[in-house]
């Protein structure tokens, strides 16, 4: 009998209801992540008032209960009554979807918020939220439960500043975690910081025990996030290049500063959002940056008649840029809302950096030198790597002996349903190419520790036996030829011993997926397997645990008497049904997603761990050493 489905079956949400039915549409998840993207929310509300130009000061307390509040100098939220809805224009803010300041009233020449949802979502997602407005001298108040209005906004005193104070706190019936990570916050606040010159921030933790104030203002800007992104590193000139312009109603600022490594380090934004896809902002850019240092460069008689131009990757080896627009209608392309569209910014960057770029290198004839020779040195460079890179192309895929001898390849052809495990040694390598799903499931067995790409040309990169072997077994390409269409496997997963040593080769192998497969990073590609370290055995029944304290808990519940336990250090230790059934199998395994939080972050820490200053991994050893736990001694 097919069940009725008739008007009955149609469910209207009235007012915030949909936000609280389907909390993910509007702020991704409500794991951890959503939970920070609330503060986010609020704050980007506050910074479009200071990139208005009303607002120079952002207050922000986690509170003891896990509570959030933000504070603002700017003009207040407005709090007239709005005759269609014959309510504050302020309850309107908090309680209707896409309602503000930001959709053509006039009251934000540029906005970061409006690619957001916007302070009535944080107050749909809160238990209890409390509103207060300064301005005109008198203090407005709302409060708000569960996104539902708490009578109507009121008077409740007189002030002498103006701006906007809001705090609410997370609904522990959205959220998994109503727990705040106070690093979290502070990498973000940092950047917003950075991103907008003049304004300062504080960051304050009032919880017991981690009482902690951090405070960011930066008066040049972008220039200052390239030197803190450069700290532990060595760049090859002292000046960090920075200009800023506007035309046809686009604010363009760039910053950059080359180093000595051999990767490219760009950072995109577009009204403070980060654009990790790039778009039309990043083409500007880089034509520009390549076209002006070459035309320099036969200008000067650095480059001979008989010399190739410098491609775009020789000019941007080693540089670290940051380049930051601010647009009234920014039109953003792809799933994630993460590439600017606007076909006319590419034109606005590219003229504005090549005539600023030009005066400065005419004026810094030593930097442009020094820009220049490095380039030369990359193209020398990349000659030397051509014949080394045909030998990571696939010519088809229908030619399996173009693939490296040591894979075991998978039967099936749909990269969606594929997987690759990257194993440590041949003895691991043999046992998870007996226990693999062979449809699916591949394996390649890489020789000891990989090239520490981080120290490397791309020369040295593509020399390399064993990193040549994964290009050529993932069949996307590498730099300039990359295609992530052609990517063969959909989860790329680390799979290595629970030691030092297997931590090594896992250490390494994220710094080639980070310098080198990014995109696979932020797309979601690249996991790490979780064998488990110990096996437990009761009355013949096994039970596999993967920490120390997952073992205590598990010996509470079993009991400590009548046991045998083994610690695995290798893979190579475990049978084939064994590691089958614990780290391979779909069904049973567990896998963690390499993600990427702060691309930026994420760069020093490779700098510091994998590069050649001794400092700086002196340094992160004194601060973690603490908290480390499994260090196989």
């Amino acid at each position: 009998m097919v069940p009725n489905y008739d008007e009955k079956q149609i469910q209207v949400l009235e007012g915030l209801q949909a936000v609280r039915k389907r909390p993910s549409m509007y702020i991704g998840s409500t794991s951890t992540k959503g939970l920070h993207h609330l503060v986010y929310e609020i704050v980007d509300n506050a910074v479009d008032e200071a990139l208005a130009g009303y607002c120079d000061e952002i207050e922000v307390k986690i509170h003891p209960d896990n509570s959030i509040s933000v504070k603002d100098n700017g003009r207040g939220i407005p709090v007239g009554v709005i005759k269609e809805k014959g309510l504050s224009a302020l309850e309107v803010v908090l309680t209707t979807l896409h309602a503000g300041g930001k959709f053509g009233g006039g009251g934000y020449k540029v906005s970061g918020g409006l690619h957001g949802v916007g302070a009535a979502v944080v107050n749909a997602l809160s238990e209890w939220l409390i509103v207060q407005v300064y301005v005109d001298g008198v203090i407005h108040e709302g409060r708000y439960e569960r996104g539902l209005a708490i009578g109507t906004v009121e008077e409740v005193g007189t002030t002498d500043i103006t701006g906007t104070f809001i705090h609410f706190k997370p609904d522990a019936e959205i959220f998994e975690t109503t727990e705040y990570e106070f690093d979290v916050l502070r990498k973000r606040l940092q950047e917003t910081a950075f991103l907008t010159k003049g304004l300062k921030i504080k960051l304050e933790d009032m919880r017991p025990g981690l009482e902690t104030i951090k405070e960011f203002h930066y008066k040049g800007g972008i220039q200052e996030f390239i030197s803190h992104i450069n700290k532990n590193k060595t760049p090859i000139y002292k000046e960090v290049f920075y200009c800023e312009g506007e035309r046809d109603g686009v604010f363009v600022e760039i910053a950059f500063q080359h180093n000595d490594s051999y990767t490219e380090n760009v950072y995109s934004f577009v009204n403070n959002i980060n654009t990790m896809e790039g778009g039309t902002h990043l083409s500007g850019f880089r034509a520009a940056i390549t076209k002006t240092i070459n035309e320099y460069s036969r200008k000067n008689g650095l480059l001979k008649e008989a010399d190739k131009n410098l491609s775009g990757e020789d000019v941007r080896e080693g540089i670290t840029s940051v380049i930051s627009i601010k647009v009234q209608e920014p039109q953003f392309e792809g799933q994630t809302k993460t590439k600017l569209g606007n076909s006319e910014v590419r034109g606005v960057v590219e003229s504005l950096l090549s005539e600023q770029l030009t005066y400065f290198l005419e004026q810094s004839p030593g930097v442009a030198k020094a820009i220049v020779d490095k380039g030369i040195m990359a193209a020398r460079a990349r000659e030397a790597a051509r014949n080394a890179r045909e030998l990571t192309r696939r010519k088809s895929v229908l030619e399996s002996n173009a693939l490296p001898g040591k894979l075991a390849d998978c039967s099936e052809k749909d990269p969606s349903i594929c997987e690759i495990f990257l194993v440590e040694g041949d003895s691991a390598g043999g046992s998870a190419k007996s226990a693999r799903s062979r449809q699916t499931q591949a394996v390649l067995p890489l020789k000891g520790k990989i090239l520490n790409v981080e120290k490397a040309r791309i020369d040295r990169v593509f020399g390399s036996e064993e990193i040549r072997n994964m290009i050529t077994a993932f069949g996307a390409g590498i730099t300039d030829e990359f295609d992530i269409d052609k990517l063969r496997y959909h989860k790329i997963i680390i799979m290595t011993d629970a030691d030092v040593d297997g931590a090594h080769i896992r250490t390494l192998l994220l710094t080639f997926f980070y310098r080198y497969y990014r995109e696979l990073i932020e797309k979601g590609y690249i996991y790490i397997a979780q064998p488990p370290l110990y096996k437990v055995t009761k009355n013949r029944k096994d039970h596999y645990v993967f920490d120390d304290k997952e073992l205590d808990v598990l010996l509470d519940e079993i009991g400590r008497t009548g046991i045998s336990m083994q610690r695995y250090k290798g893979l190579g230790e475990m049978n084939t049904e064994q590691l089958w059934d614990t780290t391979m199998n779909p069904e049973t395994r567990t896998l963690l997603r390499v993600e990427m939080e702060d691309a930026a972050e994420v760069d020093q820490i490779f700098t510091a761990l994998m590069g050649d200053k001794v400092e700086p991994r002196r340094e992160f050893i004194e601060k973690y050493a603490a908290s480390v736990t499994n260090l196989d001694i």
